[in-house]
C-alpha cells in the first residue's frame, strides 16, 4: 500500500519507505519499488528524482512527460526545497554549519562515494542541530544545496558524526535498525499552475520527533 500525499492530472507526492527502491532494478527480484506500485495504480508514472533505497520520505512523481521536464528542470535548477532528518553518531556541539565539500564516486568500491578536492564535483550541505537525544546522539535537519549521490551521508561521515545505521559510512551500521536518514520536507513549483507547494512527511518512531 502506497501513502499518497497528493495527487491530480499532473503530480503525485508519495512516501518510500525504508528498504524499498526508488525505480525497479535490472533483476526481476529487484522489480518491486516505489515507481512500480504507483504504475500499478495510475495510467503514467514518470520518474522525477531518486531516493537510496534505505532512505525513507517524500518523492514527487509526474503524470505527463510535460510535467516530468518542468520537474526535472527545477531539480537541475536547484529549485526545489529538500529536508531531510537524520540521527547522528554522539552529540553535535555546534548548533549549524555548513559542509562545503566536493564528491566523486570511489569507483573501486561503487557506490560509494569520497570527498576529493581535485576531482570531486561540488557539493553544498547546510545542517543544524535540533536534539541532543538522551541516547547520547543528535538529530540534525539536513538540507543539501547540491544533490550528489550519497551527499549528505558522505558530509555528516567527514563532519565526524555519520548517520546511524548506515551501511557504508558508519564503522557499525547495526547499531540502528535502520539508516536513521528520513526525507522530511519538499517543495516546489506546480508544473501546471506554478504554485509553490511544500509537503511534509513525519518519520518513524525510531528518530523520536514527538519530544524533539
Amino acid at each position: 500500500m502506497v501513502h499518497i500525499y497528493y495527487q491530480d492530472a499532473h503530480i503525485v507526492v508519495a512516501e518510500k519507505p525504508a528498504g524499498l527502491l526508488s525505480v525497479p532494478g535490472r533483476a526481476p527480484e529487484n522489480h518491486d519499488s516505489l515507481t512500480s506500485r504507483l504504475q500499478a495504480q495510475f495510467d503514467a508514472i514518470y520518474v522525477v528524482h531518486r531516493l537510496d533505497m534505505d532512505t525513507s520520505g517524500l518523492m514527487v512523481f509526474a503524470r505527463t512527460k510535460a510535467a516530468q521536464s518542468h520537474l526535472s528542470r527545477q531539480f537541475q535548477q536547484r529549485v526545489v526545497g529538500k529536508t531531510y532528518l537524520a540521527v547522528c553518531q554522539d552529540h553535535i556541539e555546534e548548533p549549524a554549519g555548513v559542509i562545503d565539500q566536493p564528491l566523486r564516486c570511489d569507483w573501486p568500491n561503487r557506490p560509494r562515494q569520497i570527498i576529493d578536492s581535485v576531482q570531486g564535483r561540488a557539493a553544498l550541505t547546510r545542517w543544524e542541530r535540533l536534539q541532543l537525544r538522551e541516547d547520547g546522539h543528535t538529530l540534525v535537519r539536513l538540507e543539501p544545496h547540491t544533490g550528489r549521490a550519497h551527499q549528505l551521508r558522505v558530509h555528516m561521515q567527514w563532519l565526524g558524526h555519520p548517520i546511524l545505521g548506515d551501511p557504508f559510512y558508519h564503522p557499525t551500521p547495526d547499531a540502528a535498525p535502520r539508516l536513521m536518514l528520513h526525507a522530511w520536507q519538499l517543495g516546489f513549483l506546480h508544473p501546471a499552475s506554478g504554485h509553490w507547494m511544500v509537503f511534509s512527511s513525519p518519520p518513524d518512531e525510531f528518530f523520536g520527533m514527538e519530544s524533539a
